[in-house]
């Protein structure tokens, strides 16, 4: 019963807390975007950014 245990429940909302909070970090840190090519910046066609209103 959780009326019996509150500190339980509460140990393992912290142990989750911080579990997902590691699991997040990791997945941020160890994201790495491509950085695009100057090649590439310089052929963007103006065409296609013009908006049809």
């Amino acid at each position: 019963m959780p009326q019996m245990a509150p500190i339980n429940w509460l140990s393992l909302f912290i142990m989750f807390s911080i579990i997902l909070l590691l699991f997040n970090m990791m997945n941020y840190y160890s994201f790495s975007p491509k950085l695009p090519d100057s090649n590439n910046i310089n052929s963007i066609n103006f065409k296609s950014l013009n908006w049809k209103w």
